[in-house]
């Protein structure tokens, strides 16, 4: 490995959209629950001893680069470098494709730099350049996107499975995050009940409990954009005896949402999958994420 010292690597999962998206009513702040999935990015980056430029692959993940250039800046030693990032993530599509990326590259140039970063410096790393899912902690957190700044930890989710429609398209999370949300006061005070329902649900492992106030958060936010599939993926998840639907809230994304240790589980992946498919792009499955010692060779050698 060519450089000062070996190559940094670092990893971060996704979030297959969120559980719940909100303004709370007590202090108007924007959050929400990430849904962590076991896809994700992997950064590598090759320190060199030039005073060059960083040479990112592919070279349109110019957010990460920039993150990267400002922390060997601060760093005070040499800039130069390669930067390759490794993604399983669609990028556009409310994943935290942009988030997971940023958190994987922060952890690789720490590496690098033979330390280790901890959640909170990653925050105030991102904080600048947009706003960020929660990704950068383990588990499902509730988080102030916007601010880029930790809510609460939630408990371990259970197993969960999500067969994801994607609509097709892309969407800006920046330009998304501009616009003000026509939420009224009485909409804030019921995100602070689901909220709350949430944390509880998680903690007792009430997978019902969670379906139902994610369906609940995807239905809440549709007078945000039009959701066209929406109640048609509601009334089919119902039907089936899924636990609801889950949305990216920012994102092009509609997911059906089920218990992995359901006795029919095989069947309702195929039958959300035929549901999918029929006003779908592409449909996907994935899993929820349980806090473990990240796979980066794994993800590396696929």
């Amino acid at each position: 490995m060519n450089g000062l010292r070996r190559a940094g690597v670092g990893s971060a999962f996704g979030s297959c959209g969120e559980l719940l998206q909100g303004v709370t009513a007590a202090d108007n702040r924007d959050f929400l629950v990430t849904l962590p999935i076991r896809q994700g990015s992997v950064a590598v980056f090759e320190p060199l001893a030039a005073q060059g430029d960083i040479d990112t692959i592919p070279p349109h993940k110019v957010k990460s680069r920039a993150l990267a250039e400002l922390m060997l800046e601060r760093a005070g030693g040499p800039r130069g470098g390669r930067l390759t990032i490794i993604s399983e993530l669609a990028e556009g599509k409310g994943l935290a494709s942009s988030t997971a990326d940023l958190v994987a590259t922060a952890r690789a140039i720490a590496d690098a730099q033979g330390r280790r970063i901890h959640a909170a410096e990653i925050e105030d790393l991102l904080r600048d350049i947009e706003p960020s899912d929660g990704v950068m902690y383990p588990g499902a957190v509730a988080f102030y996107h916007r601010e880029v700044r930790l809510l609460a930890r939630l408990a371990q989710l259970p197993r969960l499975t999500i067969v994801l429609a994607d609509e097709g398209g892309q969407l800006d999370t920046v330009e998304f995050n501009r616009h003000e949300k026509p939420f009224t006061a009485a909409d804030k005070r019921e995100y602070t009940r689901l909220l709350t329902g949430l944390t509880d649900a998680v903690a007792r492992r009430d997978h019902r409990g969670i379906g139902e106030i994610a369906t609940r958060s995807a239905l809440m936010n549709s007078v945000l954009r039009e959701r066209p599939h929406l109640d048609s993926a509601r009334s089919a998840a119902r039907r089936m005896g899924a636990l609801g639907v889950v949305i990216a809230h920012s994102g092009t994304t509609t997911g059906i949402l089920l218990a992995d240790d359901d006795p029919d589980y095989r069947g309702k992946v195929a039958e959300a999958q035929r549901i999918s498919s029929d006003f779908a792009t592409q449909v996907s499955i994935h899993r929820s994420w349980r806090p473990a010692p990240p796979d980066w060779q794994g993800v590396l050698a696929r």
